[in-house]
């Protein structure tokens, strides 16, 4: 949403368990308001909802800095160790009518681990999921992360070639969500130095669709 001084965008964080979603949230908003740790069970069991402080040096308007705010609405990941899908979809739908209702949503934030391969039925249960949630112009507010890329880099691999070589799959994800995805590391303290350029990125997605935002 626009005003005469500061901009406010609303995203939702979607992805399987531990594949980063909360450590990403914290990022975002500049704050440890998500639980995010190593776990052998899914961490997040409810939605969290978060919002920033002013954010400055992200983005001008007419040649003048605008401040910038940003809220996230963290999720449970899917499949989860303790709620069923359909669980996941309602408590999700409820959360965004809760929070995002009266202003609607910009984009979705699909975080995958780019450390693992995403199988075709993963990728369908996914862009269900999406579909179900945002309707069928999912595409056109959805953005895709791609966490753990220290991993990638660990076993040589730079983002084009990593891309060069990925599946089929995710290939057509990323074609399908017109090439909206950014590759982050998962540590706490890269996160947090990139955080600007991350939202500079995001902010570029959100202007491709001029600020419109999907009704849920």
């Amino acid at each position: 949403m626009l005003d005469d001084n500061d901009i406010t965008i609303n995203l939702l964080l979607l992805g399987r368990t531990q594949s980063g979603k909360s450590a990403l949230g914290n990022s975002l908003l500049g704050s440890s308001d998500f639980d995010s740790h190593l776990s052998p069970s899914s961490v997040t069991t409810s939605c969290s909802f978060g919002r920033s402080c002013r954010i400055t040096g992200i983005t001008r308007r007419n040649g003048c800095e605008l401040s910038l705010r940003v809220h996230v609405l963290d999720t449970p990941g899917y499949s989860h160790s303790s709620l069923s899908k359909e669980q996941v979809v309602q408590t999700v739908k409820t959360a965004l009518d809760q929070h995002f209702r009266d202003k609607g949503l910009h984009l979705a934030l699909l975080v995958l681990r780019a450390d693992l391969p995403l199988c075709k039925d993963e990728n369908d249960h996914t862009i269900q999921m999406l579909q179900e949630l945002l309707g069928p112009t999912w595409k056109n507010f959805t953005a895709v992360f791609l966490t753990h890329t220290d991993k990638v880099e660990e076993a040589g691999f730079s983002e084009e070639e990593y891309l060069h070589a990925a599946s089929d799959t995710l290939l057509t994800l990323l074609s399908s969500v017109q090439h909206k995805y950014i590759f982050v590391e998962n540590k706490a303290h890269t996160l947090k130095q990139k955080r600007v350029t991350i939202l500079r990125k995001i902010m570029d997605f959100i202007r491709q669709n001029s600020y419109q935002v999907t009704s849920i």
